[in-house]
This record gives C-alpha cells, structure tokens and sequence, in this order.
C-alpha cells in the first residue's frame, strides 16, 4: 500500500492500494519536491466522480503507468472536497490551458508547485505520451518550462483581481433589472432551468430569482420558478422512491442524472423547496422536503447528528461488476411483475415508455404531467392516486432495499453540514413540525462540539472521531449564515452570537485590506502558488458572497458600521463584474437588501417565540427578522422588550416604526410591499 492508506479521505484511501507512489498534499510532501527536483503530478477528484474512477481503473491500477510515474514524479492525490483550495488555484490553470475544466483534474507542476500542464480525464495512452514528453522537456528544455510556468502564473494572479469601484450612480438596485432581462433570455419555458445540458440545478439562482419576482411583482419568474422547481421535483433528477436529488442531469429534461448524491445540494435544494412552500403552499414542495429529509436521515446522518458527504454514482449489480445508475433504475418486465394489475396507470405516471427509457432496457422513473392532469385522464380523484402513488413508492422502495446501494463517502464536511443545517432550518421555519429543528439542532451542536477548535477556527473535516485540516472561508461563512437562520428559529441568542465570532474570526485571519475581500485560505497559508479569492457562486455560492450577505444582516442586528462598509464595498467591487447574472445571484441578493422594499422586524415579548413561528412560515423574503423573550443586549433588540406585552417593531434603515402589537396586522403590513 502506498501512504494514502495513512489518510481519512474515502477518496484517497480509494487509491492506497494503486501501485503508484501517492502522496497526500503536505507541507513536507512538496518539500520533497524541491529537494529532489522532481516534476509533480497532481491529480485531484471526489470519491463520487464516476470517471475518476474510470482513470483509476485503466491507469492508475496499472504497473506500467505506474513504473513511468514512480521513475520520475512525486505523485500526489487530493479529495477535492477536503482541500477545496487546492482544487480552485489549479482549476484556474487548467481552464487557462484548455478552456476547460472538470473532474479528475489531472495537472503537472515544476518541483515549485508551479502549473505547466493539465487536462481533465486522459486514457491510458494518452496519459503515458503526456508525462514522457513533459519528462523529457523537464529535462532537456527546462527553461521553455520555467518561461511557460511563470506567464501561466501570471494569468492565474490576474483571475483574481477585481478593481476598486467608486462609481456611486452603478450602485443603486434598481440597475439589477437589465440584468434580470438578459438572465431571463436563457430561460428553457418547457422544463425549467437554462436551455442547454448538462442541466445543473443552481439553487441559489432561483432562491434570488423567486424573490426578485415577488419583490418586483414580476409574475412570469414566479412562473418561472414553480415551473423550473416541479420540472426538477418531477425528474429521475428526483429520487421519488427513496428521496434526495442527485449532482444534475445530463439531458435537458431533468430526466437522466448523473446519479451521484451530494449533501451540499441537498442541503441548498430543502432550503429552495422551503421558501417556494412558503410562498405557494404547494405540497409538491412539501413532499420533496419530506422526501429529502427521509434520504438524509436514513442515510447520511450519523448518532450524534453529522451528515456525511456524498453517494457514489456507480454501485454494484447482481451480477457483481460496478454501473453507474444501477441502483435507481427499472426494467420493464420487473415493474410489471411488482405492480401488477396496477401497472397501466404507473406507466402513464412515471414514463415507462420512449421518454422515460435510458439504455439497456432500463428506465429512469419522471412524470411529466401533473396529478391533477393523469387523475382526471384515469377517472380518478387526485387523493386517490396520490395514495396509488405513495403505495407504489413504498413498494419500489422495498424491493430497491434488496439492491446493493452506492458507495458511501463518509468524511464529514463543516460546509457542507452548515448548508444541509440551514436547510433543516429553513423546513422549520416553513412548515414548523419539529423533526427539522431537531436535526437541525443536533448538528449545530455537532459543529460546535467537534468542529470549532478553542484556539477560535473551524476544522475542515471530521471522521472516525478526528477532525483535521483548518478551515476554509466556506466553512466560516456557510456555518455563521446558518447559525442565523438557527436563532431566527429559536430566539437563542447563543447562535447569534456564535455567527458573530466566526465573522470576527474571518475578519481578523482571512480579509485582504487592499484586496477589499476574502481570502479563501488564512492570510498565514504558503502551501499554494497563488492567492484564491472566490467570488464567483457557482452549485455552491461564492465563499464572498455569502461572507458578505453574513456581514450585511449583523451589521444590522449589532449595529456595526464596519460589518456593513466590508460588505457592501465587496458588492460594490463586484457590481461592474456582473456581465453573467446567474454566476452572480448572491450577490445580487445582497443588493436587493438595498431597495426601497427591505425591513427589520423585531419581535418582543413573553410570546416571542410563537409569533415568530407564525412569522417564519410567512414568504417575507425582504424582511431580516429578530426577536427576544427577554431582556436583550444585541443592540437591535435592546431596550425594546416588555414583559406585559407583545411589541412588533417594524424597521427600514435603521429607523423604526412606533411599536404595533397586532401579530395579524405586522403580517399583513408586511406582505404588501
């Protein structure tokens, strides 16, 4: 075995047995390097990447791959999702070298660390030809490399500049319009999303798209939104039988997934389907919370109320070998044979039919109409053939049991937990039933216990009882986003609190004055070969953007002018940059938080609590709401509670209305906007 064996990453350890030499990425590791003058292969993925597997298989399990990396390169594998920073700066070099980018990253460096080639997925072949040249070049014509190296390096430092904005006439909300317009044109009308595949889901795009809509009184993105949310909820894209939504699909129908499970866009896509309930009362949404909470509770929560990261796309069939998808789909005949006389009507339901077929017989499950629709198509009532389909559901699900599931990556990650956190928080606040506070609570708790270190950082990652690896700035900003949504549930000042230490944390060891923003990785980090500020929202919004978004809402609850000039002058900076909305959506939540529409809302009283379930179920997307029980020192709340009675202070920009005590009455002020 090689020294990944030593390592905790399901990924890594996926590879301890392959007869190359890796390495994990470590400061003595790339020490090695320089002392020995050696060329460096990198090569990063994800334990659910099916085709890091497929190059695992046809040539890193291979002796005479093998025998030609062992012979001249200091080979080192990374978990893309334990070393996010890693992963970031040589993706810049790759989507520099190629115009492309994507997983396994495959990337050669000069013994300092520095990139001179790159690619993605190579065949054996290839693979070989690539690193023989590189070899001979390294050694006959360094200097071409060194030369190549440093104008590579340049390009990746320049990624990352973004000027200082001083106009002032660029800054005010309503230039967000123009933008929508030109987002609006890549609209696919018939299934929702954009108009090309793969299709990705991109949560955040429609948590801002929703409210945009609702605050601008804009019906055809509300329209948009439902229409996009029930494509998505429809899809084989959506485990219908066990829950959860897998990583995007490959077609634009939302049909064919590649059928990896993250917890990141679960997480994300609970805290979507939420606010949409909010707003609509839809139960389709509140079946696809139930339903992802199911899959998450059943199969990535651990005893002490960790979520663990991912499922493979690839499991085992019966016959023994791996297939990706093999666990969620159908063939025909044995669906007959399960259902029985009851199969007609499922085939209508879930498309066992040309739409509905994959490959090699097998079918992935999608509706394409509504129930309404089929129901009255059968001469059925709706409720009738919801319970058929419950029951169905249920069946496919017991024999699916049988089924040798997907592998399991179960290294446990403080974002990724904070964001499936903030979804169980957001349920709570959408539908009040308790189960999802209580997870969300025990995760908090989680978090605090074994991922926050006393020194004041969060750790990385967690398993088998240690955690290791400091955090990123994603694991500050998702963790302190999610701890207010925690308090804006409980009215337990201690999560308030805690976020507000995390963002004074990153203030201290992450923020660039001259940058005007955030570093990815502590100011301190030598290890990479260039600095990484994300500001980009991608699957996952930008570490920044929601950095910003954090400092923005305790800039008000603290009363803190100086949370609130580094938020808004990182907005600002990003504003000119803005030529592709949909990268941007966070951002741009943060700008609506300017207009004219946004409110505070503080709630005092012995009964706090209670209005502020009430309050929570309400869409009031433009609302930041507070509350407290008791006497309070947080400075938006303090001198404001009375124990007689229950006060609703209503506020814009720091200027507050006399107090109501009507709870109806706020609501209904509120809402109309």
């Amino acid at each position: 075995m090689n020294e990944l064996q030593n390592e905790t990453s399901p990924y890594l350890l996926q590879h301890a047995n392959n007869p190359i030499h890796w390495k994990a990425w470590k400061p003595e590791v790339l020490a090695k390097a320089k002392k020995e003058d050696r060329l460096i292969v990198l090569s990063v993925g994800y334990s659910a990447c099916h085709w890091c597997h497929v190059m695992e298989h046809e040539s890193f399990e291979d002796n005479e791959v093998a025998e030609l990396m062992n012979a001249h390169f200091i080979s080192i594998k990374v978990d893309r999702e334990e070393r996010p920073d890693v992963d970031a700066t040589y993706m810049k070099a790759v989507q520099l070298m190629t115009g492309q980018g994507g997983w396994p990253m495959n990337v050669v460096l000069l013994p300092d660390g520095r990139p001179v080639w790159g690619g993605t997925y190579f065949r054996k072949q290839q693979w070989m030809e690539a690193l023989d040249q590189l070899q001979e070049l390294f050694t006959e014509g360094r200097d071409k490399m060194e030369d190549y190296a440093a104008k590579l390096l340049e390009g990746i430092n320049q990624m990352s500049i973004l000027p200082p904005n001083e106009d002032n006439t660029s800054q005010n909300p309503g230039n967000i319009k123009p933008l929508i317009e030109k987002w609006s044109r890549s609209f696919d009308w018939d299934f929702g999303g954009y108009a090309r595949a793969p299709k990705f889901m991109m949560p955040n795009n429609y948590l801002f798209l929703q409210r945009y809509g609702y605050q601008t009184k804009t019906q055809e993105l509300l329209d948009f939104t439902d229409l996009t949310l029930t494509r998505m909820a429809w899809g084989g894209l959506f485990d219908t039988v066990g829950g959860g939504f897998s990583r995007y699909s490959v077609d634009m129908h939302w049909h064919v997934p590649h059928f990896e499970k993250m917890l990141y866009d679960n997480g994300q896509l609970m805290s979507l389907y939420a606010e949409a309930y909010k707003r609509t009362k839809n139960p389709l949404y509140k079946e696809v919370i139930e339903k992802t909470h199911f899959y998450i509770s059943t199969e990535l929560t651990t005893a002490e109320g960790a979520f663990y990261s991912a499922w493979d796309a690839d499991s085992l069939t019966l016959t023994g070998h791996k297939e990706e998808g093999a666990f969620y789909t159908w063939e025909k005949e044995d669906l007959k044979t399960l259902l029985g006389d009851d199969f007609p009507l499922f085939e209508k339901v879930f498309s066992v039919n040309e739409f509905g077929f994959w490959e090699n017989g097998q079918f992935v499950l999608i509706q394409t109409e509504s129930i309404d629709t089929l129901a009255e198509a059968f001469g059925i009532s709706p409720e009738a053939l919801l319970v058929k389909k419950k029951n169905w559901e249920q069946l496919l699900y017991t024999e699916r049991e049988k089924r040798h599931k997907p592998g399991l990556d179960d290294k446990i990650l403080t974002s990724w937990n904070a964001l499936m956190l903030k979804g169980y928080a957001d349920a709570y606040k959408a539908t009040t039933e308790n189960h999802y506070l209580e997870a969300a609570l025990k995760n908090a708790q989680f978090i605090v216990n074994k991922l926050w270190y006393e020194a004041g950082y969060l750790w990385r990652t967690h398993k088998n009882g240690v955690s290791r690896i400091k955090g990123f700035l994603e694991d500050y900003a998702h963790t302190a986003d999610a701890f207010i949504s925690l308090y804006q549930c409980t009215l337990d000042e201690q999560w308030l609190y805690h976020a507000k230490q995390l963002a004074d944390y990153t203030l201290e060891h992450f923020y660039d004055e001259k940058k005007q923003s955030f570093l990815f990785t502590e100011r301190n980090n030598s290890e990479l070969v260039a600095p990484h500020y994300e500001t980009e929202d991608n699957v996952i919004p930008a570490s920044n953007s929601v950095m910003a978004n954090v400092l923005y809402k305790l800039s008000l609850l603290f009363d803190n002018p100086h949370y609130e000039k580094v938020a808004l002058q990182m907005l600002y900076n990003i504003i000119p940059s803005m030529d592709y909305p949909s990268a941007f959506s966070n951002w741009l939540n943060l700008w609506l938080d300017l207009s004219a529409d946004n409110r505070e809302l503080a709630v005092c009283g012995t009964n706090a609590t209670e209005a502020i379930t009430t309050i929570n179920a309400t869409y009031l997307p433009h609302v930041l709401v507070a509350g407290t029980t008791k006497d309070s020192a947080i400075p938006f709340l303090k001198n404001r509670f009375d124990n007689n009675r229950q006060l609703f202070y209503v506020c814009q920009n720091k200027a507050c209305h006399l107090p109501q005590e009507n709870l109806n009455e706020v609501i209904n002020s509120l809402t109309h906007i």
